[in-house]
């Protein structure tokens, strides 16, 4: 594992342009220079069409499973802009965030056009309830200190990048396409978050009590992880999907690498608690409070073109 040093290129990246930032969001027709415009097709040449003997609204439901997984991590982690404890911290925790994001409006604009509904990314994102969405607990719970964010992101991106490595595999090409990019994304969030538990847990006697007091917090959010939806179990079996539970023995292998190498030892299991059901649409109070902030703007000014 590397050690995550965010100064280290990151995958993907595009090449330095030259001229200022302005010049550079308003190449090509578009003149419009807000984020998200003026940009390739991501997955232009891939066959949208949904596969044969696959029922589009089952494919929707998985595509808002796995992209409401990262849109709503992808604003926890943003969340940490100008708060994180180095500057160059607040960079990695911003591109691993604007990494999601990427991946959330992908598998959000499949989800709108596989159940025919025509909706897009922003009303999916911004117009729907709490009950809704379909994401995991791990990735709604507030934030806590550094190193209980260092710890959710090592389980998180340990958890979707084997995912991702099977998704790659997909009979749907919009899928495998995310997952082929999402991997090589991913990989890095990994490596970033395993390399912080490594040295808060290898560190101090303050560091090392952070960290696996971090790392407790977000444990009892583990189990849900692995616990198939009906619909995720329909796809894997359609070989659209990934069964959740095939990927158990790579993630125990992966944190027990990580932890360690970084002295510690994992946590208490949750003792027998009810796993927690995010793909039902069961949320707990802090997803409302994080989609009163996320949403605000958009529910104000509806329709607005910025």
């Amino acid at each position: 594992m590397s050690s995550g040093d965010p100064r280290e290129p990151l995958p993907g990246r595009h090449e330095p342009f030259l001229g200022n930032a302005y010049e550079a969001l308003n190449q090509g027709e578009d003149t419009r220079w807000a984020y998200g415009t003026g940009f390739a097709d991501p997955l232009a040449g891939v066959d949208t069409r949904v596969p044969e003997g696959v029922d589009g609204a089952d494919l929707a439901a998985y595509c808002l499973m796995l992209g409401d997984d990262a849109l709503i991590m992808s604003h926890r982690l943003q969340e940490w802009c100008a708060h994180a404890p180095e500057l160059e911290e607040e960079v990695a925790l911003a591109n691993i965030a604007l990494d999601l994001l990427g991946q959330a409006r992908l598998l959000l604009s499949r989800a709108g056009a596989a159940d025919g509904s025509g909706s897009d990314e922003d009303a999916l994102a911004f117009l729907r309830e709490a009950g809704g969405f379909r994401n995991v607990h791990l990735v709604e719970a507030e934030n806590g200190d550094f190193g209980q964010e260092m710890a959710r992101l090592l389980v998180f991106a340990t958890w979707r990048l084997a995912l991702l490595d099977r998704l790659a595999g997909s009979r749907d090409p919009v899928l495998a396409a995310v997952a082929v990019k999402g991997v090589k994304e991913v990989a890095y969030h990994r490596d970033y978050a395993a390399g912080w538990v490594v040295r808060l847990g290898d560190g101090t006697s303050y560091s090392r009590r952070r960290i696996a007091e971090g790392l407790a917090a977000v444990w009892p959010s583990v189990p849900e992880l692995f616990v198939p939806h009906e619909v995720e179990s329909r796809l894997a079996a359609a070989g659209v999907g990934v069964d959740p539970a095939t990927l158990r023995e790579e993630f125990d292998a992966v944190i027990a690498h990580v932890l360690t190498t970084a002295t510690l030892t994992p946590p208490a299991g949750p003792g027998g608690s009810a796993v927690p059901r995010g793909r039902d649409g069961t949320h707990t109070a802090a997803l409302t409070r994080l989609l009163d902030e996320m949403q605000s703007v958009a529910r104000a000014h509806p329709e607005t073109t910025w």
